[in-house]
């Protein structure tokens, strides 16, 4: 007796591919390049990064979309939905790594600390001469989260240890949260020195980071991002950064990776990551069987294990 198959329609983590063998019959390749045949074999789909709609109405007799990360920007879930097509992704289990990424990039790009290190391989750390004092400190800092979702809750825990005034902005307060809430980014940014980007992609998000809430948050404030690079008009951010509408900057994402702006690289006062906030052996590890365990379950029990909100079938 055959096996369901499941497409890959590109790069993947490893594990993923292995559990999948498994289980189901694994067909590598861009559902555009598969004959009608072929096409009407798929029931599943196991992806990272894109599935558009046309991808969706390649496949007729697909059932479940399982992607890879807790963001899905890039998977048309509202077309899948049509169709009654499930998409799933993989929240939580990659919360707390990227909640770490966070305050790292934050202590970084307040105390300087990757510059500092340079400093000192660069055989700078002599007799008499020591690294500059740092300009800011997180010391009695007042830090607002954008985005106080699974992710930005995590954050906000992390912050509470090191003695920091906490507040948020979400479109709808969270009743429990004990932050101080505003209504709306400008008015977040007018009273944080600090102020770090968890959101999503969604039109509603777009270039929302811009030189009007830059100028904003002041000279003395610190912008960090481990949402979404579409979150941030990246031209105003350089331009702020250059001319000390704020002091510094930490990214983990970009707007068109993995091309990173010429006018962020050449800045003293920007800590860049290459897009890592999760990237830890065990935690993509978890995201990965994640992945997997959404087809497994649903091909076997009929549910999904973490649908989206969009998805036709709740878990």
């Amino acid at each position: 007796m055959s096996r369901i198959a499941v497409l890959v329609p590109g790069k993947i983590h490893e594990r993923v591919l292995t559990r999948l063998k498994e289980s189901f019959d694994v067909v590598e390749a861009n559902p555009s390049t598969l004959d009608a045949e072929a096409a009407g074999k798929i029931r599943g789909v196991a992806v990272s990064g894109t599935f558009d709609s046309a991808a969706i109405d390649s496949l007729p007799k697909v059932e479940l979309i399982s992607s890879f990360g807790v963001g899905y920007d890039g998977v048309d879930a509202k077309h899948a939905a049509t169709k009654g097509i499930i998409v799933t992704n993989t929240p939580d289990v990659l919360n707390d790594e990227v909640a770490d990424t966070a305050i790292g990039l934050l202590l970084n790009a307040v105390r300087e600390l990757p510059r500092a290190e340079n400093w000192l391989r660069a055989g700078n750390w002599k007799p008499g001469q020591n690294y500059p004092l740092s300009r800011f400190s997180l010391k009695g800092r007042h830090v607002g989260i954008y985005g106080l979702g699974r992710i930005g809750q995590e954050i906000a825990k992390r912050l509470e240890p090191f003695k920091v005034k906490i507040s948020y902005h979400t479109r709808t307060r969270h009743a429990t949260a004990p932050y101080g809430y505003h209504p709306s980014l400008k008015d977040l940014a007018e009273a944080v020195d600090t102020l770090i980007s968890i959101v999503p992609k969604t039109q509603q998000t777009h270039k929302t980071i811009n030189a009007d809430i830059l100028s904003a948050l002041g000279p003395d404030g610190v912008f960090i991002n481990v949402g979404r690079g579409w979150t941030v008009d990246e031209e105003a951010l350089a331009a702020a950064l250059k001319a000390g509408t704020i002091g510094a900057a930490g990214l983990d994402v970009f707007y068109n990776e993995p091309n990173v702006p010429a006018s962020l690289l050449d800045l003293p006062n920007a800590v860049l990551l290459p897009h890592l906030a999760s990237g830890s052996v065990p935690t993509r590890n978890a995201m990965a069987d994640l992945v997997v365990d959404n087809l497994v379950e649903w091909f076997g029990k009929g549910r999904p294990l973490t649908p989206v909100p969009e998805t036709p079938a709740k878990g």
